[in-house]
């Protein structure tokens, strides 16, 4: 059975911490579905898969988060072995406003799934929903100013059971291996490190 992760992608996502982990994690095997997030009941087909990030880049994802929802089969966490949450803004205010993806976000977070969450997507997605709640995080400088109850750090990726949060862009790269690690452990990550000349 293959590993798979689901990549939640909505108008305004940061470019490079949607790329890096869908890139690196097929590089390792996993089977990643990047899925759109529309803010528009009347986007569907084609139209409802595209996406244009925060500086513009227009991504077709391979499914939309609502043909998704509609399977039960898709739409649990039982099918997934990580969610990931880039971040960038508005992107991660529009997956936080999606009560599918809340729905399917706090199931993995329950059942033992990989949640992992970059830059904005700590404080803005998970943050609000007590998700973060009693654990170690970390996420774009300033905006830990707005998750209570949960320990704020300053590493570039942090690690805390199933959670796997990181700062911004330029971390893009250890937070992609560091999903890497937990699906396949270090000597997957470290190999995939090798290949992409991650220092």
């Amino acid at each position: 059975m293959p590993k798979r992760a689901i990549v939640l992608l909505a108008e305004g996502f940061e470019d490079v911490e949607a790329v890096t982990p869908v890139d690196w994690l097929r590089r390792v095997g996993v089977e990643v579905v990047v899925a759109s997030v529309s803010s528009s009941a009347k986007a569907v087909g084609l139209e409802g898969r595209i996406v244009k990030s925060a500086r513009g880049l227009s991504i077709l994802a391979d499914a939309s988060v609502s043909d998704l929802a509609a399977s039960s089969r898709f739409w649990s966490a039982a099918h997934w072995d990580a969610v990931v949450i880039p971040g960038g803004m508005p992107g991660a205010s529009n997956i936080a406003s999606s009560a599918a993806c809340i729905s399917l976000i706090k199931e993995a977070a329950s059942t033992g799934k990989i949640v992992a969450a970059i830059c904005a997507a700590p404080a803005v997605v998970l943050g609000p929903f007590g998700l973060l709640e009693g654990r170690k995080f970390t996420c774009f400088p300033g905006m830990e100013k707005e998750v209570s109850g949960a320990i704020w750090s300053d590493q570039r990726v942090v690690v805390d059971g199933n959670f796997i949060t990181s700062r911004a862009a330029g971390t893009a790269g250890e937070w992609a291996r560091a999903i890497a690690a937990a699906l396949f452990g270090e000597e997957a990550a470290a190999k995939l490190t090798n290949s992409v000349l991650l220092k």
